[in-house]
């Protein structure tokens, strides 16, 4: 068995792992290097990932990727890429790939040049792509067959790009479209050896673009060091990584932060193996068994992955499971999630919460205090959040205010990509400012109230969207739910739920007297000033690319059905979502929260990339 690195730390109670716990930073810092070379250097024939596919008769394979052999095959690509098609240290490459080896290649490759890597998801539609990759001035882009065809549709608008490389299953000979090139002929021509870029821990290294509700896509560089400054929130909620015999995976993307920051990058540096398998769609049968062959024991699932999972295996475990931690974020889970996960799966569900500027600062960790259903968890070792003012002034326990986290900071991002506006706009008073609206109890645990966007208010009461789509979760009924203000003459605004049934559970003839239902069981359970006024059925709810309901979205379905003086108003519609074409998502990433994090295993997509950490979050 291979050993693995050291972690950042040391288990413990978690007020001594706080109080022990000291950021070391070095002034020179390369991802790859950290990634790869050391561990190549040392023990070069120990797996990095295992990769599992199936060959064209549709047996299941598995390839291993050691240490050293990522080290020589991301050595060639590096010396393609600068020597073979001029790359310059801050370039940016964009990454359109699946989970496969050429991705951790294309990741380890261009942090030795010196380069930056473009995160790009394969569910991007054409426009969502040309907003990115034009922002960005990307020069090169790594793709393969499924996603050519959506680049080659925006390539004349494209000035900037001046090359793609194409990643294939197999050996072909076909002709190829001017300046595309074969991923595997630019490696085979590359040396052996690279002589990796001097690059310091603030250095560029990573662009990932939000992408969520709120208004277009904003793109967050980040330096070599976010490696570093994710490990602690990663190491927490998996119960203090590396433990032995521990192997990661999870099924999100790795061209998203929270597959790629809170699993690949962190597994690689920590040495581990990293278990990759691409899925079209996320299918939680698959997923049991491709945990249980090989025999992971640390998993990140965003919540629409544990919902599906928790909808497949009901309260039968599965044989042969061998998890010793699971993470999750993108919203509260609930205390019925979190029991079944202690139950089935045999180990804690610990959520955390972050966002793509600034991710991972907030973790439960069952190994280190008592978790408490609902909440967002405590601080991360290293980590300085508090509760702010509009000033930026931390408030007393137990008051509402904006999540904020005490700059600076390793995970932090170094600016948005030419909007200096904005980033300045992202502090106040040496504070990063999350954006989401909580409070900080006596023991130091964060409760979420809500995104500042979608906070609602009626008859005087400021009322956030997640405590209402929890209490409609619990309904035996519902699958998911989002909820949204529409505006009232009376109370200024009216809630209206948004609601998705179980799968298999067509609307029931009595729809309106399932919607009354509805209303009394919040109203019953939370207050009478907070329940939903208005329900409207759903076959599914509108998601960003990483499983984010779209807000604004409900909100103009709700102006458009004029429905808000009806009290007694229920609806039926479809709200399927393609977000391949929509250019404008922001993804607070991880956001911990239900309203711009909601990920509901109602999607039919079934896309499970979800919680920028997650976290994810508001990631993983």
């Amino acid at each position: 068995m291979a050993v693995a690195a050291r972690g950042l730390l040391t288990r413990g109670a978690y007020e001594e792992v706080r109080r022990s716990f000291k950021w070391r930073v070095p002034e020179r810092f390369n991802i790859a290097w950290a990634a790869c070379g050391r561990h190549a250097a040392v023990r070069p024939t120990s797996p990095a990932v295992e990769y599992v596919r199936e060959d064209r008769q549709g047996a299941e394979v598995t390839d291993i990727l050691t240490f050293g052999r990522l080290k020589e095959r991301s050595d060639r690509l590096a010396n393609g890429l600068v020597h073979g098609l001029a790359l310059r240290k801050g370039d940016r490459v964009g990454l359109l790939l699946p989970q496969r080896l050429e991705t951790v290649e294309v990741h380890m490759a261009s942090y030795k040049a010196g380069c930056v890597v473009l995160a790009l998801a394969q569910v991007f539609g054409p426009d969502a792509l040309w907003a990115r990759l034009a922002d960005s001035g990307a020069r090169i882009l790594v793709t393969d067959s499924d996603s050519l065809e959506k680049v080659l549709q925006i390539w004349d608008r494209l000035p900037s790009l001046e090359h793609v490389l194409l990643v294939e299953d197999g050996e072909s000979r076909a002709p190829l479209p001017p300046r595309v090139s074969r991923f595997q002929a630019i490696l085979d021509r590359g040396a052996t050896s690279f002589d990796m870029a001097d690059t310091s821990a603030d250095d560029p290294a990573l662009l990932i673009y939000t992408s969520g509700t709120t208004g277009p896509p904003k793109g967050a560089l980040h330096s070599h060091r976010t490696l570093l400054g994710h490990l602690p929130g990663v190491e927490f909620p998996h119960s203090f990584l590396p433990q032995p015999g521990d192997k990661l995976y999870t099924p999100a993307d790795w061209s998203w932060i929270g597959g790629m920051l809170d699993i690949l990058l962190p597994g690689l540096f920590l040495g581990l193996p990293v278990v990759g398998h691409r899925q079209r769609k996320f299918d939680p049968e698959r997923c049991l068994q491709l945990m249980a062959e090989h025999q992971v024991r640390n998993v990140f699932l965003p919540p629409t992955a544990l919902r599906l999972l928790r909808t497949s295996m009901g309260d039968k475990a599965h044989p042969g499971l061998a998890l010793r931690s699971v993470a999750s974020g993108g919203e509260t889970l609930g205390e019925g999630l979190l029991d079944w996960g202690r139950e089935v799966l045999s180990c804690p569900i610990n959520e955390f919460y972050g966002q793509t500027e600034c991710n991972l600062v907030l973790a439960n960790c069952a190994d280190a205090f008592p978790v408490r259903p609902g909440s967002m968890g405590r601080a991360v070792p290293g980590c300085d959040v508090a509760v702010v003012d509009a000033e930026g002034r931390p408030l007393p326990v137990g008051e509402l205010g904006e999540v904020a986290v005490r700059a600076p900071h390793p995970v932090m991002f170094l600016r948005y990509w030419n909007r200096p506006e904005a980033t300045a706009q992202k502090y106040k008073n040496g504070w990063l400012l999350m954006g989401d609206v909580a409070r900080m109890d006596e023991d130091g645990y964060f409760w979420y109230f809500g995104r500042e966007d979608d906070v609602i208010t009626s008859s005087g009461y400021r009322i956030g969207p997640s405590e209402i789509e929890a209490c409609l979760e619990r309904h035996p009924a519902v699958q998911a739910a989002a909820v949204v203000g529409v505006p009232c003459p009376v109370r200024t605004e009216a809630v209206k739920a948004f609601v998705v049934l179980r799968s298999g559970g067509a609307l029931p003839q009595g729809s309106e007297a399932l919607a009354d239902e509805l209303k009394q069981w919040v109203r019953q359970r939370l207050a009478a000033h907070c329940y939903p006024q208005h329900v409207e059925f759903l076959d599914s709810l509108p998601l960003t690319s990483t499983g984010k309901v779209i807000r604004r979205e409900l909100r103009a379905t709700a102006s458009s059905n004029d429905d808000s003086s009806d009290d007694n108003n229920s609806n039926h519609g479809s709200s399927n979502h393609d977000d391949n074409n929509n250019s404008s998502n922001h993804d607070h990433n991880n956001n911990h929260s239900n309203n711009n994090n909601k990920q509901p295993s109602s999607n039919h997509n079934n896309n499970i990339n979800n919680s920028n950490s997650s976290s994810s979050s508001s990631n993983t």
